[in-house]
C-alpha cells in the first residue's frame, strides 16, 4: 500500500502548488494618473462621512490579506496627522440593497450596494497600516462637498488641490471572498483637512493588471446615503475614472482543478506500478 501513500502526499502537495503565492498581488489598478482627488473619511466632528468606491474583479475564490492605495494629503499634513484607517468592501447593486432604488440620483446600475458587507479598521485591530510620502503632487479636479441627490448631482468638480501624494500600505484579518465582482472603499481619517483617493488610468494600464469589466468610481456622503454617484458621469462629466489601488491575497483552486490533478498523479502512480 506505499503507492497509496505516495499519492496521497503527492496530491496534498500539488493542491498547495496551485494557489498564487501568499500575499502575492490579485488587483492592480494602477498607479496615480493626476485627473482627479475624491473625498474618502469616516464621520467626525462637524464633518459628515464620504465614501468612494473603485470595482474589482476576482475570477476565483481568493483570500484577501492587505493591499495599498494612493491619496493626497493637505499641504502641511504629513502621515503623523492619520488617525485612522479602514476599509470596506461591497457587492454590486442591487445586492445587499433596496431594489428598486428611491430615484435620488440618475441610476444605480452598476452601483456599489446600499451597504457594505465587511469592514476592517485600525480602530478596531483587524487592520493595520504604514505611509509613506511621495511627494508635492496635484491634481486637476477634486470632489469633497459636491454631492448631491438629483437634480443638483452636477457640479463640475471643485477644481484642483496640491497636497502630499501618500501610498498606505495595509493589512487585514484574511477575508475570503467568491468569484464575483467587487467594489473596494478606503476611508482616512485626518486631523485637519479631508483625505482624496487619487484616480488612476481607465482603461488600465501598467503596472496595473486590466480586468473585465472595469467599472467607474462613485461617491456618497451622509446625506446621499445609500444611493451612490458616479464621479465622472453625474458629477464632473469627466473620466469616467478609477482609483489606485491593489490588493494582496491567495487565491483558492477550484474544487475541479484538483480532481484533474489527483486523477492525472494517480494514472502516473499506477503507470508506475504497472511497470
Amino acid at each position: 500500500m506505499r503507492w497509496v501513500a505516495i499519492l496521497a502526499s503527492a496530491i496534498f502537495l500539488g493542491a498547495y502548488a496551485v494557489p498564487a503565492r501568499a500575499g502575492s498581488e490579485v488587483v492592480n489598478t494602477g498607479l496615480p494618473d493626476g485627473k482627479i482627488g475624491t473625498a474618502s473619511r469616516p464621520s467626525s466632528t462637524g464633518l459628515q462621512e464620504i465614501e468612494t468606491a473603485d470595482d474589482f474583479v476576482l475570477s476565483q475564490d481568493t483570500t484577501i490579506t492587505g493591499g495599498t492605495f494612493y491619496g493626497l494629503l493637505p499641504t502641511g499634513i504629513d502621515g503623523t496627522s492619520v488617525l485612522g484607517v479602514s476599509i470596506e468592501f461591497y457587492h454590486v447593486f442591487p445586492v445587499d440593497s433596496t431594489d428598486p432604488a428611491n430615484g435620488n440620483v440618475p441610476t444605480r446600475v452598476n452601483s456599489p450596494s446600499d451597504v457594505a458587507f465587511d469592514s476592517r479598521s485600525s480602530n478596531s485591530s483587524t487592520l493595520s497600516f504604514t505611509t509613506t510620502l511621495l511627494g508635492s503632487f496635484t491634481v486637476a479636479n477634486s470632489v469633497v462637498n459636491g454631492i448631491n441627490p438629483e437634480p443638483g448631482q452636477f457640479t463640475g468638480g471643485e477644481g484642483p488641490m496640491s497636497g502630499q501624494e501618500v501610498q498606505f500600505s495595509f493589512t487585514i484579518d484574511p477575508e475570503t471572498l467568491s468569484a464575483d465582482h467587487y467594489f473596494f472603499v478606503p476611508q482616512v481619517q485626518l486631523s485637519d483637512g479631508t483625505f482624496l483617493w487619487l484616480s488612476s488610468p481607465k482603461p488600465i494600464l501598467a503596472p496595473g493588471t486590466p480586468f473585465s469589466p472595469d467599472l467607474q468610481t462613485w461617491i456618497r456622503n451622509t446625506d446621499l446615503d445609500p444611493n451612490w454617484l458616479r464621479v465622472g458621469t453625474d458629477i464632473t462629466m469627466q473620466g469616467p475614472f478609477n482609483a489606485a489601488f491593489s490588493l494582496d491575497g491567495t487565491a483558492t483552486p477550484e474544487p475541479c482543478t484538483l480532481s484533474l490533478i489527483g486523477a492525472g498523479l494517480l494514472g502516473l502512480v499506477m503507470r508506475k506500478r504497472k511497470a
